[in-house]
């Protein structure tokens, strides 16, 4: 069996404040690290909703939590459609509902998923093989320079972006991009000598932009978070984690919104980060915020 360890599951568990018996929805259940505490503290009456994108976490999390003693209902798909999986489910609204928004490391580990270059595999980084259509591959050789400079200076927040889509372009024209450690090879030549000293590998943000545009990860966030929102109960809870600027900004301008029209009341008036004792333990925590509001 595959291991987690969930970020800031304390922090995220006191904040949600679950009542025994509620409903709650894991919208990124992911490898079910913070499932597994939710449904904890819902108890043996409570009914615990998954969602993923990926068939594979799916598979793994109902292997999981198949031992627990509560209601559960794990469902394929984005929680961008939370309202229509309630539907189905004969679920009004909930007690409280968690995102989580990082990419796990087992789907990082993957070489056949394409989300990293550490292993090489196709160029892909799709959350979900089976069904969706456009791929990181299809977008590195067919987009023009300035669409893949766009992309790579907004999502990846990349500064040498225009270097970068010039010499994927130029290469493409020699011969198709299809591999992981292709394209690192290319973002490398691409970039100043000095520039890859840092502490992150220099084609890490290239690559995060490219996920988030084959996945509308943006786009399905701030649709996810209104629907999100919206199927709380009065009092209800809903807590976000975010991993990347453009993620939390999103965040915390939509929890602001509902703040200012006191739809809902901002738990986090700052967002809640780990402690260096869970950062040494699980480096994947250094770059999480975590934010939450309840719904008036």
């Amino acid at each position: 069996m595959v291991s987690h360890t969930p970020v800031m599951p304390k922090e995220a568990l006191e904040l949600l404040r679950l009542p025994q018996g509620g409903v709650a929805v894991d919208g990124t259940i992911g490898l079910s690290g913070h499932a597994l505490l939710m449904a904890e503290a819902l108890g043996p009456h409570g009914h615990l909703i998954g969602i993923d994108r990926d068939n594979a976490s799916l598979g793994l999390a109902q292997k999981k939590l198949a031992s627990l003693n509560l209601k559960i209902d794990l469902l394929k798909g984005s929680f961008s459609t939370l309202d229509k999986f309630l539907a189905g489910l004969k679920v009004s609204a909930v007690d409280g509902i968690l995102l989580d928004l990082g990419i796990s490391s087992f789907q990082l580990d993957d070489g056949a998923r394409g989300f990293a270059f550490k292993t090489d595999g196709p160029l892909d980084m799709r959350m979900d093989q089976g069904s969706q259509g456009i791929s990181a591959a299809d977008l590195v050789n067919t987009l023009k320079q300035a669409q893949l400079e766009k992309i790579i200076s907004e999502f990846g927040e990349e500064r040498f972006a225009c270097r970068i889509a010039a010499a994927i372009v130029m290469q493409r024209a020699r011969a198709r991009i299809t591999t992981t450690k292709s394209l690192a090879d290319i973002i490398l030549r691409a970039l100043p000598k000095g520039y890859t000293r840092g502490r992150i590998h220099p084609a890490t943000r290239t690559f995060q932009a490219l996920r988030i545009a084959v996945n509308e990860e943006l786009e399905e966030l701030s649709l996810g978070l209104e629907k999100c929102f919206r199927m709380l109960k009065k009092g209800g809870r809903l807590c976000v984690i975010a991993f990347h600027s453009l993620e939390d900004r999103l965040v915390k301008n939509k929890f602001k919104s509902w703040g200012g029209s006191q739809e809902g009341i901002i738990l986090t008036k700052r967002p809640l980060v780990a402690t260096p004792e869970e950062c040494a333990a699980n480096p994947r925590s250094r770059s999480a915020k975590m934010r939450a509001i309840e719904r008036a």
